[in-house]
């Protein structure tokens, strides 16, 4: 770990918290979704930039914001889907006792992580489709079957974390709540 991790680990009072390479695992995959919000912010930005002042464009400034639009909508899927802080309406849930919520939350991710399997097998699919029909970039004719293959790796990050989201669900609940943000202090 380098001395700036280090430090922000101390500040975020994540230092000696006993973090283990799993936890490690999916701040890495959140961490990578960060980053492509950047890249593609970034992207949209210097577009406009160059457009509005120069009267310049950057080649395949389209197809590159589309692609990566797409990647760091699988990025954001996987960043959201462990934590379960998507947007949600629970009424039956906060009716529910304790062993009503676990046994609803258990279900729904039972449910999410076949609907994203379900996904992930689709999108490596059209991965294949897209590496096989050569498809390219209008300008500069770049394969954008990498895209496609690192939205795919989102998706299959996605899954990983729905799996262990629902071990911990079923084995370990307590070590879901210690991740939740608490809103109220």
């Amino acid at each position: 770990m380098s001395d700036l991790e280090a430090e922000f680990a101390r500040k975020a009072g994540l230092a000696g918290s006993g973090r283990n390479r799993m936890d490690r695992f999916i701040d890495g995959i959140e961490l990578v979704a960060a980053a492509f919000v950047g890249i593609v912010c970034l992207d949209i930005f210097v577009s406009v930039l160059l457009r509005y002042f120069f009267n310049v464009s950057i080649p395949d400034s389209y197809d590159f914001g589309k692609l990566l639009l797409g990647i760091l909508i699988f990025w954001g899927i996987a960043a959201t889907s462990y934590r379960g802080t998507h947007i949600t309406v629970d009424l039956v849930w906060a009716a529910a006792g304790p062993r009503g919520k676990r046994a609803i939350d258990v279900f729904a991710t039972l449910v999410l992580l076949f609907v994203v399997s379900v996904q992930t097998a689709m999108l490596f699919d059209k991965v294949r489709q897209t590496y096989v029909e050569n498809v390219q970039t209008f300008d500069l004719r770049l394969p954008t079957w990498p895209f496609a293959a690192v939205a795919w790796l989102g998706d299959v990050s996605a899954v990983l974390l729905i799996a262990v989201r629902t071990y911990r669900l079923v084995v370990r609940p307590e070590s879901l709540h210690s991740d939740a943000i608490n809103v109220v202090e």
